[in-house]
This record gives C-alpha cells, structure tokens and sequence, in this order.
C-alpha cells in the first residue's frame, strides 16, 4: 500500500512507498483527502495552508519556513508539524549582514551619488568594533553572530532564557544603552511582540541602528518611525507590522531607513537545503523513523 504526500516540487526522489502529487501554491490542488504529508509551498501566500482543514487522513504538514506560529492553529490532535530549521540559516545570515553593513557603511548615499553622477567622499561608521546586541539566538542567530565575530564586531548574544554566555531577555534593559546595533531575529509569541517599544528605543543611545529580520512585531512601528524620521535612530528591516507597510509610510522615504521586502530567508541556497531536508523526511517517514525538526 502506498502513501500519497502532496509536493511543492517534482524533480524530488521519493521512496518507492510513496505516491507523489505536486501543487506550488499556484492555480487549482489536486485531490487531497487521502494525503497523509502534505510539505507547504513556500512563501506562496495564504492560500496553501487552508488545504490543510481539507485533509482527513493527514498525519505531517511540513513547512519550509523557520517559523511556524500562523500554522499551530491549523493543526489538529494526531498530526505534527515540522519547520524548516537549519534552511534558512545562511540566507538569513548573509541577509542581516548586508543590512548591517549597507547602514553602517552608508551603502544608500553613495547609490545615490552614482545615481546622479556625483563624486563627494566621506568616512563612514563601521562594523568592526561596534558593539552588536543580537537578540534571538537560535540556529539563525548563531549564524548570524558567526559573520559578526568574523567582521571583528562585539557581539552581546541574547536569548529567551540565559545561559552560559548568553544573556537572558530580561536584561535588555540594561544592555541597550551600550548597544551601537540591535539586531532582532525572534519569532512571533506574546513575549517577543513589542519587544522593542517606545521605552526600550529611547533608552538606545543616538545613532543607533535597530535590524529585524525575525518577526515585525517585535518593534513599535510608530515608535522606531518617530525615533526615525526626526534623526535619533537608524533602521533596517527586512520584516515590519503591517506587512508591507501602507503606501505613504514615513518610513518608505526616511534617510535613516533601509526596507526589504521579507526576502532574507530566499537565496539560491535555500532551495537545495529544502530540497535534501524534504527527501530525508519521506524517508523516514516511510520507514517509520522520527521526524526531524518537529515543533508540534
């Protein structure tokens, strides 16, 4: 007897107990009622995840995305779900390293420059010697502090809970003064929403740069835009609450901020990751084997 799993992709080697139907995220789906592994389009908007309530003999939903919280709610007793931990590392990574240095070293003025045909130099700020509080410190944000160290920056690691180097969340009261970046990379929970508002951005010393390329709740939106717009704080975000922002947004315009579209977790890199993590978990799956990354 085989297993019907329903993939994003269909150039994957399966085992040969498992019967393959493929849906991208685009156009109709096929039938679903006797899909046991269903593996999430990824980044296909919101139309794949519904499938999920259509399918009674599922057993796995697999993302590809790090995060997970919109889909915990969709998944019913008996069935589990895994994420997409370790894919995204790199990209996310190399990512925050961009925004970080196109802020510091004032990638957007000389773009500007060269736009216009204008030659005027400038010293600029650097990562090298900046103290850097990165807070979030998973896979991702262990990568990310990788570059970090590499490029000689300071780097004060914070996380959920305090461990062995690594400060606790608690503390970011009295580490934020002496922060010349933050860097967010936290997920989407009631302890991380407005992690950063209008008290912790005011107690960050002028000049500072806030990146987040975790969840755009962590920040007071309002609040970063004032501090912002008026020239105390500099930003860059790959994430923001809304998503995107509105048409009109100070922050679209404002010289101090960098914006990309929610595009760090999807580089070349990616998609060969996705791909190995996604044949490993069929096989184990139809040879009875644990799943990896299982969150729920």
């Amino acid at each position: 007897m085989t297993t019907r799993v329903l993939l994003p992709w269909s150039d994957l080697s399966v085992p040969d107990a498992i019967s393959a139907s493929y849906y991208d995220g685009s156009g109709t789906p096929p039938e679903v009622d006797d899909v046991e592994f269903y593996v999430l389009p990824y980044d296909s908007g919101p139309e794949p995840p519904k499938l999920i309530s259509a399918m009674p003999s599922l057993r796995v939903v697999q993302t590809l995305s790090a995060g997970y919280d919109n889909l915990v709610p969709l998944i019913r007793p008996g069935v589990q779900l895994a994420n997409g931990r370790g894919l995204h590392d790199l990209s996310v990574a190399e990512h925050t390293l961009a925004l970080v240095l196109a802020a510091q070293r004032d990638l957007p003025r000389w773009f500007e420059q060269q736009r216009t045909g204008r030659w005027s130099r400038a010293h600029t700020r650097s990562l090298a010697d900046a103290r850097v509080l990165l807070v979030g410190h998973g896979s991702i944000g262990q990568a990310i502090e990788r570059y970090l160290r590499a490029g000689e920056a300071e780097v004060v690691p914070v996380a959920r809970t305090a461990r062995p180097g690594v400060h606790g969340i608690e503390d970011l009261p009295e580490l934020l003064p002496s922060a010349e970046i933050v860097i967010l990379v936290v997920p989407d929970t009631p302890r991380t929403r407005g992690l950063l508002g209008a008290a912790e951005l005011a107690l960050l010393p002028d000049d500072a740069l806030v990146v987040n390329v975790g969840r755009g709740t962590a920040v007071d939106t309002a609040a970063l835009t004032s501090e912002v717009t008026r020239g105390r704080l500099r930003t860059a975000l790959d994430v923001l609450d809304p998503e995107p922002l509105p048409a009109g947004h100070p922050l679209w315009t404002a010289p101090g901020a960098i914006i990309t579209p929610h595009v760090a977790g999807g580089s070349a890199s990616f998609y060969p990751r996705a791909r190995r993590l996604v044949e490993d978990q069929l096989t184990r799956f139809a040879e009875g084997r644990p799943l990896l990354n299982v969150v729920v």
